[in-house]
């Protein structure tokens, strides 16, 4: 990203989400265009591994000029305390924060760790102690239900804060081929069509567990222009997360920037932290 955009101008990057073998993911193809909904994409985790994260990038975190978000994943609650557990040294050279992605399938269960508030409290359970330098943040998929439940559940277990929210399951079709366009016949909705859904989720999860536990939100799904940012703060985030955007645009968060300092000086406000969860209702 430091090739194209200046990264002094973000608060943090946040990386793919770190498993503790390396993945291939799925097939091709694993990412297509959803027409004016955004972006689908299957890819099925691939990453290097933690091993790998760690002895070749981990260590260019501490000269970037932002933080970076090591986002991790897994299968079993052994697979989330492995790299929560070797991540935690790193808290004070530029990877302050682990964003736990809980959209993944237990392998004991099969259900998403973020499906219950009785999944998400086990995994805190274990993985809270392990973290004894670095802030948790959990990442919740639009799909869970009771999701403020077990938003809530999640921040008692001991997360520092929630990315609200992950992707959609969704498909597309070839009408030539009649064959899904996704290698992996579905995959997960991000961009445009996502916004509105993930909005609705931070403006409920800001009302009904956030705001009373003083618990920051990162609004994630379909950022593209200032706006689109604006509302996620209105709603109560009190960070904006872009993932799609970058594809469109990678220096598309130097524009968001621009035009956030334009409307919070518009609304008569001191900073932007001030128009957090001040939508009228």
């Amino acid at each position: 990203m430091s090739d194209v955009l200046d990264l002094s101008l973000v608060g943090a990057v946040t990386t793919k989400s770190i498993t503790p073998q390396a993945r291939d993911g799925n097939a091709t193809w694993r990412i297509i265009e959803a027409g004016p909904a955004g972006m689908l994409n299957a890819i099925g985790l691939a990453n290097i591994g933690l091993d790998a994260f760690l002895e070749h990038w981990a260590a260019r975190a501490a000269s970037l000029p932002c933080k970076v978000i090591a986002s991790v994943a897994g299968f079993s609650i052994d697979d989330y305390a492995a790299c929560v557990g070797n991540l935690d040294e790193w808290a004070t050279r530029g990877i302050p924060a682990i964003e736990l992605n809980v959209s993944c399938p237990n392998v004991k269960t099969g259900t998403e760790f973020g499906h219950t508030p009785q999944l998400i409290g086990e995994l805190m359970r274990a993985v809270r102690p392990l973290a004894k330098q670095t802030k948790l943040i959990v990442k919740l998929g639009p799909m869970t239900p009771d999701f403020t439940i077990v938003a809530r559940a999640a921040i008692v277990g001991g997360a520092d804060a929630l990315t609200v929210c992950n992707t959609i399951p969704a498909m597309a079709i070839d009408v030539h081929t009649r064959r899904p366009k996704l290698a992996n016949t579905t995959g997960g909705l991000s961009g445009p069509g996502l916004h509105p859904v993930a909005l609705r989720l931070v403006h409920d999860t800001y009302r009904k567990v956030a705001l009373e536990t003083k618990t920051p939100i990162i609004g994630l799904g379909g950022v593209l222009t200032w706006e689109h940012a604006a509302e996620f703060i209105l709603a109560g985030a009190t960070a904006v997360g872009v993932g799609t955007g970058l594809f469109v645009d990678p220096r598309a968060p130097v524009a968001i920037g621009r035009g956030l300092e334009r409307w919070v000086r518009k609304q008569n406000a001191a900073r932007v932290g001030d128009l957090v969860g001040a939508v009228a209702l």
